[in-house]
C-alpha cells in the first residue's frame, strides 16, 4: 500500500495507479498496433482487399487478458471500499453536523469545534448528518468524501499517518454560500490532542460567544476580522447605521441589541441592503442571545 497522509489516501491511490498502470499499457499496446496496421496494410502495398481468416489464438487473448484485468480492478475496488467503508471498533467518534453553510464536531465530552482536530496514529470515525439541505464532505488530501443527508447518519473513518493541516470541503451545492463553506482537519499529535479535547472550555463572555457562533454557524456566513462573506462582518456591527429592506421598503437603522434578535430570531423580516435574503432562522435561547451581542459589542 502507497503511504499517504492518511491511511485512506493510501489505499485509494494505490488502486488508482493500478487502474491508470494498466490503462496506459493498453493504450500503448492499441496505439502502436493502429500505427504498424497503417504502415503496413497502406494502400500503396495492398491495392486489393484481401480476406483474412480468423485467429483463435488472438480471439481468446483479446478476451480472456481484458476481462482478467477487469477482475484484478474490480478485487482492488472491492477490497478498498470495504476497507474504509468498515471503521475499527475503538475508532474515535465525532460527530459532524453540517448546515448552511458551516461545519460543526462534536466530541463525546461535548467539546465542539468548527475544525476537525484529530490525533495522529487513532482511527476517527465521523458520524455525520445536515442540519438543512444536502451537504457533501470531502477531504482532499484523504481521498475520502460521503454526503451529508438530513434525518440520516452517514459516516466516513481515515486515521491520519501525518501531522499537519488539511482542507475540507463540501462538494454538494448547496445554496449561495456553498463556495464559503470550508474548514479544516488539524492533526496533532496525541498529547497535543488531549490537551485540547479535555481543556476547560473559557468562561469569559468573549470565549462563551465565540463557541455559540461556532456551535450555531453563525461564523459559516460571517467574520470577526472585518471583511464581508455572504453576510455582514461582525466586526464594527453593533452601532453602525445599515441600509436594510424591510417589507418592501429601504430604511437605514442603528444595529443595537433589539435588531440582532429581531433579526436572528425571523431573519427573513429585514435584510440587509448588498446580501441575499439566505439567513436561516437559529433557534437561540434568551442567555445565548445575551452573550452574542455581548460578544458582537467588543468588537468594536
Amino acid at each position: 500500500m502507497i503511504l499517504g497522509p492518511s491511511n485512506t489516501a493510501g489505499k485509494v491511490e494505490g488502486a488508482f495507479i493500478f487502474i491508470v498502470v494498466c490503462c496506459v499499457i493498453l493504450l500503448a499496446i492499441v496505439t502502436i498496433c493502429m500505427v504498424v496496421f497503417l504502415v503496413k496494410f497502406k494502400r500503396e502495398r495492398h491495392p486489393y482487399p484481401e480476406h483474412v481468416k480468423e485467429n483463435m489464438l488472438l480471439e481468446v487473448a483479446w478476451t480472456v487478458i481484458p476481462t482478467i484485468l477487469v477482475i484484478f480492478m474490480f478485487y482492488f475496488g472491492w477490497v478498498d471500499f470495504e476497507y474504509i467503508r468498515s471503521p475499527p471498533k475503538d475508532a474515535l467518534a465525532v460527530n459532524v453536523t453540517a448546515r448552511q453553510w458551516s461545519w460543526l464536531f462534536e466530541y463525546d465530552n461535548g467539546q465542539q469545534s468548527d475544525v476537525l482536530r484529530v490525533p495522529v496514529g487513532k482511527p476517527v470515525r465521523l458520524i455525520m448528518t445536515s442540519a438543512d439541505v444536502l451537504h457533501c464532505l470531502y477531504i482532499p488530501a484523504y481521498r475520502i468524501k460521503e454526503d451529508c443527508v438530513p434525518g440520516m447518519k452517514t459516516h466516513l473513518w481515515f486515521t491520519a499517518n501525518d501531522a499537519g493541516d488539511y482542507d475540507i470541503f463540501c462538494t454538494e451545492y448547496c445554496g449561495v454560500g456553498h463556495s464559503h463553506m470550508r474548514s479544516k482537519v488539524v492533526a496533532m499529535t496525541p498529547e497535543d490532542f488531549e490537551k485540547w479535547v479535555n481543556a476547560v472550555p473559557g468562561r469569559t463572555a468573549a470565549d462563551l460567544g465565540l463557541r455559540i457562533m461556532q456551535a450555531k454557524g453563525c461564523l459559516g456566513c460571517h467574520t470577526l476580522d472585518g471583511t464581508s462573506k455572504v453576510g455582514p462582518t461582525f466586526k464594527g456591527l453593533v452601532g453602525r447605521r445599515e441600509k436594510v429592506i424591510a417589507a418592501g421598503q429601504e430604511k437605514s437603522v442603528t444595529v443595537d441589541e433589539s435588531f440582532i434578535r429581531e433579526h436572528i430570531l425571523n431573519p427573513r423580516s429585514t435584510t440587509v441592503e448588498g446580501f441575499p435574503p439566505v439567513m436561516p432562522q437559529v433557534p437561540m435561547t434568551d442567555e445565548e442571545l445575551k452573550t452574542i451581542v455581548s460578544y458582537m459589542e467588543a468588537l468594536k
